[in-house]
């Protein structure tokens, strides 16, 4: 732990999965809790009500999603330069980016068909319009104008994607225009997860079900393709990618034949985001990889 970390001193173990460093494992008298101080990262994001809103969100869907149960919340002091925390339950269970690898062609199957109806239940919580949570009663606030052709082209600065070629850039430009008008056919808006992807999932080794949906810092209103696009952006093995697929489709009431078109679609959002930020980290790197593949091809379906 570094000399500055904000648990330095308190006991807490860092969580292993992610990048942002402020989610800690504590333990008091044998009962495991979750720790998450809200530092410069998330304070930049979502200002001093970070910690307010995850506690929402985690309020909203307990019941429908497994989640933890929220223990203890406190907004950001500014002035005082005190960082918000959420504190809750731990959920036992595996990573899914951990046991996936290690399961047999049956056991993909079902771990995919219940994670697919997972995305599902999650598809189908509905709110009235997009946008961004802004405090703890969840009002919503509309994200930033403009679609993904200008958020393509906002990135051609400043970013990793201002080193592409031109030929390459121009040819993801193109892929935008395809994708918006795709998009344009959405209509419904629910509650996002929007880092719905294997490292934030626990799954039971033994009954193979989802016993944890867990880091809902990016949860927003958006469309209901979107998480579906986020955790088959990377993983296509076939047995578990057709059974996220089948089970999506049979819960989800809307979903047409082109759902997996419009999730690749939703998903160039993050991938430009991610890819913009290359090297950064193995995931904007794969990222990358893959923005690269799907701008030479033409086709929002390519792999590296």
């Amino acid at each position: 732990m570094q000399a500055d970390d904000p648990a330095a001193g308190f006991g807490l173990v860092p969580l292993a999965g992610g990048y942002s460093g402020e989610t800690f494992l504590a333990e008091v008298a044998g009962d495991r809790t979750v720790v998450r101080i809200y530092g410069p990262r998330s304070a930049a994001r979502r200002g001093a009500f970070a910690a307010e809103v995850d506690a929402a969100v985690l309020r909203l869907v307990r019941g429908l999603l497994p989640v933890p149960e929220v223990l203890e919340v406190r907004r950001a002091d500014e002035p005082a330069e005190t960082p918000g925390l959420l504190v809750t339950t731990f959920l036992p269970g595996t990573r899914l980016d951990l046991l996936l690898p290690e399961l047999g062609a049956a056991e993909r199957a079902t771990t995919g068909r219940q994670v697919g109806e997972i995305l599902a239940r999650l598809a189908m919580m509905p709110q009235l319009r997009s946008g961004f949570f802004v405090d703890g009663e969840l009002r919503i606030e509309p994200m930033p104008g403009g679609g993904l052709i200008d958020f393509v082209e906002a990135y051609r600065r400043g970013t990793a994607i201002s080193q592409w070629p031109a030929r390459e850039y121009d040819a993801l430009v193109e892929v935008a225009h395809h994708a918006e008008a795709l998009l344009d056919s959405l209509t419904r808006t629910c509650v996002v997860h929007s880092d719905f992807n294997p490292k934030n999932l626990l799954v039971d080794a033994s009954s193979l079900e989802v016993s944890g949906v867990l880091d809902w810092e990016f949860a927003h209103a958006g469309w209901p393709v979107t998480d579906l696009g986020n955790l088959l952006r990377f993983e296509r093995e076939p047995m578990f990618a057709e059974a996220v697929l089948a089970a999506y489709r049979d819960g989800v009431v809307d979903a047409g034949d082109d759902v997996l078109d419009l999730a690749r679609a939703a998903d160039l959002y993050a991938l430009v985001d991610l890819a913009g930020r290359a090297p950064e980290n193995p995931v904007t790197v794969r990222a990358s990889n893959l923005l690269a593949a799907i701008a030479s091809s033409g086709d929002v379906n390519a792999v590296p």
